[in-house]
């Protein structure tokens, strides 16, 4: 089972490097990792998925909190949460068939961030679902190159607290 992991870490040189190396040495592959600052300048946050079961992630969720680095690991998998990743797509896109990409980014409710001669860069946020739908159909144009974030998650509501 996919495991989608809340970590808060100590905004230090290092701390990525200690964190992904826990999941190394133990042998476990992270899906998805985005990382970045939170509304305190000294906190990061990591939002980790991982597939396994639950006494395994049990495991990892100890070894985390272990990391000195570490101030709280939550994993919020059976909550009710909200998630997105983006994605940016170029695509073939000569000026005769522009139109129908354009409407394909429509109803994806995506945008054009750039124009190339035979090119277009087409910017997705969304939840997994939505942005595997969005390559899919874009596919048959041609996709030249793509690259996407992890996915990011918060929980709905209050603060995330284990009962």
């Amino acid at each position: 089972m996919r495991h989608t992991l809340a970590v808060l870490v100590e905004n230090q040189p290092g701390v990525l490097t200690r964190v992904a190396g826990l999941f190394s040495r133990r042998g476990y592959n992270i899906e998805s990792l985005a990382v970045g600052e939170t509304h305190e300048p000294t906190i990061s946050r990591m939002t980790i998925v991982v597939d396994g079961d639950d006494l395994v992630i049990e495991q990892v969720v100890k070894q985390l909190n272990k990391l000195i680095d570490v101030i709280d690991v939550q994993d919020v998998t059976q909550a009710e949460y909200v998630d997105r990743e983006l994605v940016l797509i170029k695509v073939n896109a000569e000026p005769s068939i522009r139109g129908e990409i354009m409407q394909i980014v429509d109803i994806f409710r995506a945008r054009i961030v750039d124009i190339g001669y035979n090119t277009l860069i087409i910017e997705c946020t969304g939840d997994e679902g939505k942005i595997r739908a969005i390559e899919k159909s874009l596919k048959p144009f041609g996709i030249l190159e793509l690259v996407r974030t992890g996915k990011i998650a918060m929980v709905r509501g209050q603060k995330y607290e284990e009962d």
